[in-house]
């Protein structure tokens, strides 16, 4: 008897633990279906409770809009201010989603920098629901003494008409998407030719991650010619993509791609080592020029860019100064305190600095004074018009004015006529670039010019290669790392 007895307590014992626990690890689920920084639903939690939601709606033959909601530039607050300031941002993003949705309205945080807002309005007032987003999460939030303010990038799906549940969050995912494609900062009703759009990017990316193992991408360079000689003193390289079915694929294509996608590192990487073991190669040919790489603002706001940057050198013995790295002015003047790292970094390392397109940011004279750069590009739009009009001669002769007075070298690209190269030659730009000259070619072909050049170099002729460029240069000491 005494033996069944505590067998038994035993058992409720057990019992009671076995409750005990599951109440427990029961409520340490239910508070991790809440983001413990916003307060709001998590990604599967809020699936659950929008689909309860949907099938109550449709009972009731009611009508919604789920808003999907991305911050633009999310990560650059990071970097620049720290991740604290970057979770005070999200929780300020919540509390005004509150105060936007009321009781009724369903919200989530189902993404690091991404929100779902679900609210039964009638459809006629959804753009006023889409704008009221915009202006309360559009505005500056006060984080401490700093101001801080991203875009959004908004999508809409409606109830009932593009489905229910699952499908309706990632219909409204899908618009959102759409809308960070065309550079954020707005919002799109979902509609069935963004689901292909996004089929098709999302087979590029694919395709993409696989394009340097598969060697589909290659680099051509465009020669930059002197203005007073018109001979080539430097070439930049471009990168194209060969794939197996599309063919010849734009940068302009594939790039934001390769951005959004995480595969713009990797790329960049190649780019850099390719363009580096040319120029090296070219070094050993006798054929002295400088060489151009352009660097996209993820990789500046890489910490290990610039270390592989100046591994290549090393690794190639190539002098800092005689490869050039382009930056457009956007890029340089954007999110100052982590540019401005990267450019001092460089401008340590000693490379040749240029800010590319310039004229169609915003840098001004005390900006550019602070950044290490030897050389501006002037933007193609402004040299198309350079021989017609007058507001476009403005421009490019106030751009040389300021280069000069900053000692910076001015080179105009896009030259495409006779006129247009003889009214720069005539402002004072140093360097011209462009179809009339020369259009991107491999490597081969810059070398059979060069050599051809490089012949007529003694008969003192007007076109091709300066002949200086062909001074034999000794490569540059392994434990030298700038001079």
């Amino acid at each position: 008897m005494w033996v069944l007895l505590g067998v038994l307590l035993g058992v409720a014992l057990t019992l009671g633990l076995l409750m005990a626990a599951q109440g427990r690890f029961g409520r340490v689920g239910r508070r991790r279906q809440r983001d413990r920084l916003t307060g709001l639903l998590l990604a599967r939690r809020f699936e659950d409770e929008f689909a309860a939601t949907l099938d109550g709606l449709q009972r009731r033959e009611g009508k919604g809009c789920l808003l999907y909601i991305g911050l633009d530039g999310f990560r650059l607050v990071n970097d620049e201010h720290g991740k604290e300031f970057g979770d005070q941002l999200l929780v300020r993003t919540a509390e005004r989603l509150r105060q936007i949705g009321g009781k009724k309205a369903l919200i989530g945080r189902l993404a690091g920098d991404e929100f779902a807002l679900w609210s039964e309005v009638p459809p006629a007032q959804t753009d006023a629901l889409v704008r009221q987003v915009l202006e309360s999460l559009g505005a500056a939030a006060l984080i401490g003494t700093t101001p801080l303010r991203v875009g959004l990038s908004v999508g809409v799906a409606m109830s009932p008409e593009h489905g229910s549940s699952i499908r309706l969050i990632r219909r409204a995912q899908t618009a959102m998407r759409s809308v960070k494609r065309l550079g954020g900062n707005g919002h799109a009703f979902f509609d069935a030719v963004q689901e292909e759009e996004l089929r098709e990017e999302l087979t590029l990316a694919r395709e993409l991650r696989e394009s340097i193992k598969n060697r589909e991408l290659e680099l051509v360079y465009q020669p930059k010619m002197n203005a007073q000689t018109l001979q080539v003193t430097a070439v930049e390289a471009l990168l194209r993509w060969r794939h197996p079915t599309l063919g010849m694929v734009s940068p302009s294509r594939f790039i934001p791609i390769a951005e959004r996608y995480g595969v713009i590192d990797a790329i960049g990487d190649w780019v850099a080592d390719t363009a580096l073991a040319q120029a090296a190669r070219w070094r050993e040919m006798g054929l002295r020029m400088r060489v151009a790489i352009n660097v996209s603002g993820y990789q500046m706001r890489s910490d290990d860019f610039i270390v592989r940057l100046e591994k290549g050198l090393k690794k190639h013995r190539l002098r800092p100064e005689r490869f050039t790295v382009e930056i457009t002015e956007s890029v340089a003047m954007e999110h100052a305190t982590v540019t401005g790292r990267a450019f001092k970094r460089l401008g340590a390392l000693g490379v040749h600095i240029s800010i590319d397109d310039f004229g169609t940011g915003y840098s001004s004279l005390a900006s550019l004074r602070q950044l290490p750069a030897q050389e501006l590009k002037i933007d193609s739009s402004f040299v198309a018009d350079v021989a017609t009009s007058v507001e476009a001669q403005a421009i490019v002769r106030a751009v040389i004015e300021m280069a000069r007075v900053l000692q910076l070298k001015v080179v105009a690209e896009g030259v495409e006529t006779p006129a247009q190269r003889d009214q720069l030659v005539a402002m004072g730009c140093d360097e011209l670039q462009g179809y009339l000259f020369a259009k991107p070619m491999s490597a081969l072909a810059i070398e059979i010019l060069a050599s051809d050049s490089g012949k007529a170099a003694s008969g003192q002729t007007t076109e091709g290669f300066r002949p200086s460029i062909f001074v034999e240069t000794a490569a540059v000491p392994l434990d030298v790392a700038r001079h």
